[in-house]
């Protein structure tokens, strides 16, 4: 491989309710990144409908490829490999992408990466700047919540992870017990600043020297104190309710992270997922890592939430490592990191 040549990458992500096209150049540099989401189609129910979510892929994906290259100034004669996510994440939703990026390099011959999802949320922060190792990254979305330990590119060990829901998950329940719109993380963050917190609402700290998360509980807490005020027809405020809740949650995350990244001995802080958006996360996060002599990177807004250009970013590091995958390449819903 000539090691002077620039890697054209076209990346495809749709592994839950945004189809997204992507042409990553050397890993670091986006031609191209477009981005379909889904939310008003699911907003009315109140979550992702998996059966609603991979029609609209179906409807979308070849539109967004084309956009994409198109936005990129790339043919297919320009492109290296076609990275596709491959889990984890909606399995229906997951085989428009993986079809579609497979009968794309079958058709023109092109070499076929399959990429895991969380992966690819760890290297949206190498848009950012060069990552160094050791590294720790705090992965912190919808489905995932998780501690990953780097020591290298590619190499990935999950040193603590949730071990009910997902600290997104727990933000679109309380959400939805405030009344508020689909999806909730962005609207509780915005009401915590403007609110005190007041309530101590619980932190799950589990068993000394474990870096696993567990939400369920504080879910359960502040829905009960919702509804045992209701029942005595007290008012309480929702800015107070959603800045008490939003305290636990980073109190935990924060501390966890940084134990950790003591233990293990990193210089290096990532923070990954669709919650690195969350501003009291990003600013207490940051303040913990000035404060301990940590380097923090955290991908832009933009970035954050699923996307193919991060995609992009990790299967390029597979591409340089040599890594292929065949024909035989499927949707892994359960598929580990």
């Amino acid at each position: 491989m000539d090691s002077n040549k620039d890697v054209i990458i076209l990346a495809i992500e749709t592994s839950c309710d945004e189809t997204s096209a992507a042409v990553i150049k050397n890993g670091r540099e986006i031609l191209s990144n477009v981005v379909s989401s889904q939310i008003e189609s699911h907003e009315r129910f109140g979550g992702v409908v998996p059966e609603i979510a991979s029609r609209h892929h179906v409807e979308q994906i070849t539109f967004i490829i084309e956009e994409a290259m198109e936005k990129g100034e790339v043919t297919f004669e320009d492109i290296d490999a076609i990275a596709v996510t491959e889990g984890p994440g909606l399995v229906g939703a997951l085989l428009i992408g993986v079809n579609a990026a497979k009968a794309l390099a079958f058709a023109h011959n092109i070499p076929l990466i399959g990429v895991h999802h969380i992966a690819g949320h760890i290297y949206a922060n190498h848009f950012v700047e060069e990552l160094t190792f050791p590294l720790l990254t705090l992965v912190v979305s919808g489905g995932h919540t998780e501690l990953v330990y780097m020591e290298k590119h590619g190499s990935f060990e999950v040193i603590g992870e949730t071990r009910d829901d997902a600290v997104g998950e727990a933000y679109d329940k309380v959400a939805r017990t405030l009344g508020l719109p689909y999806p909730g993380g962005p609207h509780i963050d915005r009401l915590a600043h403007e609110g005190e917190a007041t309530i101590n609402f619980p932190r799950a700290w589990l068993e000394s020297g474990s870096y696993d998360f567990s939400f369920s509980g504080l879910k359960s807490s502040v829905i009960n104190k919702l509804h045992n005020a209701k029942q005595k027809g007290e008012e309480l405020s929702t800015e107070e309710i959603a800045a008490s809740f939003q305290e636990s949650v980073i109190d935990v995350l924060v501390t966890k992270t940084m134990l950790a990244a003591k233990e293990k001995k990193v210089k290096r802080i990532l923070l990954a997922g669709g919650v690195a958006a969350n501003k009291g996360l990003r600013r207490e996060l940051t303040a913990a890592c000035s404060k301990h002599g940590l380097e923090l990177t955290i991908p832009p807004i933009s970035l954050c939430t699923d996307n193919a250009a991060m995609i992009g970013a990790a299967g390029t590091i597979l591409y340089l490592q040599g890594k292929r995958s065949n024909d035989r390449l499927n949707g892994q819903p359960g598929l580990v990191l």
